[in-house]
């Protein structure tokens, strides 16, 4: 079953928002995530808050697209009264789970309420994520027509045994039919690939990259498998019936992928993304590694304003229950004082290609910085002008160097 919600403070019933959100909002983005939490299978590995129909027995997807409408209008609400400046969304993301589960209809509604009560900022950035057998061309023509402009397709492995370790249902074959189909519709695509499956082979690995770089994507994202404690996958390795990651093999991997991207002109932005230009990246996510605001629709769905994260209750049920009862979905909230903002800062910014501002550092953590230069975990050039920028080293031991960038003042 998925993870449990972090503990932290209840949140009020009206969602009202401290003073301190408002503070500055008319410098960041707004972004709406719309998590759809339904999935046909739970895939060995996943930790995310998603439900099969065996799961949610007395939910009903076709009631899924009102109740986030529901939580538009909340959301909306909410901010108005917190005193927050009206905002055009920047960024849509549908994510999941599964969200092309749901009848496309059900999609384009979603976006249209956020865009009556929101508006859309000229040139948002509309995603949906996809598996290749959740969706089809009539499906994607319409989603393009209604002003989605991406697709964030989950492929994940071009190798079947691997596939079938991460209980992957989709038949590989489809991927580059979706990928046409997509870019036929006039949607910019995205592959997701996951390496270091139990099992997985460099061979393997390098099979995988020469699928997803023949479909020529605008963007692609590859992360390390993360073996989440609960899941089946935590208690297949627990019991030997799958072999155990290895970290020196996911090293090589990705070594590897970093390569072959850059020879096929891709630029890295973040650690584990690449795209094939500044306009090709997802400006979403970006808004999650840089401190934007965003709005969370959906059960168990996090979302953060001003430095105040906050969280929905996690069970559709649930969630249906308290919008129905005209309550704020939301079950708990944090408010971030300045020193964790800025060890948040720390974190994040310096797994992008920007790199992070040295004055976002302590006097010890630039102190630290000589050393990093020395072990070749960080740019001397860009240090020299102010920032710390990962070398490809660097990127493989990204943890270990926020780390020292963090010690003990």
């Amino acid at each position: 079953m998925p993870s449990a919600l972090p503990i932290a403070d209840p949140a009020p019933d009206d969602g009202m928002l401290p003073p301190s959100a408002a503070q500055g909002a008319e410098s960041r983005d707004l972004g709406i995530y719309l998590h759809v939490p339904f999935c046909r299978v739970r895939c060995g590995y996943c930790d995310f808050n998603t439900y099969t129909a065996e799961e949610v027995r007395g939910v009903s997807r076709s009631d899924f697209a009102d109740q986030a409408i529901a939580e538009l209008d909340v959301a909306a609400s909410v901010l108005e009264r917190s005193g927050l400046p009206a905002r055009p969304v920047r960024t849509v993301f549908f994510g999941g789970g599964t969200p092309t589960l749901l009848p496309p209809d059900d999609l384009v509604r979603m976006l249209e309420a956020v865009e009556q009560r929101f508006g859309l900022a000229q040139g948002a950035e509309i995603t949906t994520e996809a598996n290749p057998d959740s969706i089809d061309a009539a499906g994607l023509e319409h989603l393009a027509a209604a002003g989605f402009t991406r697709l964030s397709l989950g492929m994940q492995s071009a190798v079947p045994h691997v596939l079938s370790v991460l209980e992957r249902t989709h038949d590989p074959a489809n991927v580059p039919l979706r990928v046409a189909e997509a870019r036929a519709a006039g949607l910019a695509v995205s592959l997701d690939l996951i390496y270091g499956t139990p099992g997985e082979s460099m061979a393997d690995w390098s099979r995988s990259l020469d699928a997803a770089l023949a479909e020529h994507p605008d963007h692609l994202s590859a992360y390390a498998l993360i073996v989440e404690p609960g899941t089946k996958l935590a208690r297949q390795i627990a019991r030997g019936e799958v072999p155990g990651v290895d970290d020196d093999l996911h090293a090589s991997f990705y070594e590897l992928l970093d390569s072959r991207m850059a020879e096929a002109g891709y630029g890295w932005y973040e650690v584990s993304n690449f795209a094939l230009s500044p306009e090709q990246r997802s400006w979403h996510n970006r808004s999650y590694w840089t401190g934007q605001d965003w709005w969370g629709i959906g059960p168990g769905a996090h979302s953060h304003v001003g430095g105040t994260r906050f969280w929905n209750v996690k069970h559709p049920a649930a969630y249906a229950q308290r919008l129905a009862a005209a309550l704020s979905p939301a079950a708990g909230r944090e408010t971030l004082d300045e020193e964790t903002r800025r060890v948040e800062r720390v974190m994040l910014e310096t797994r992008l290609v920007e790199g992070l501002a040295t004055d976002a550092l302590s006097p010890a953590g630039r102190t630290a910085i000589a050393g990093l230069i020395a072990d070749e975990l960080v740019e001397a050039a860009s240090a020299f002008r102010g920032r710390v920028v990962l070398t490809r080293r660097g990127r493989l031991l990204a943890d270990a160097v926020v780390r020292r960038l963090l010690p003990d003042d």
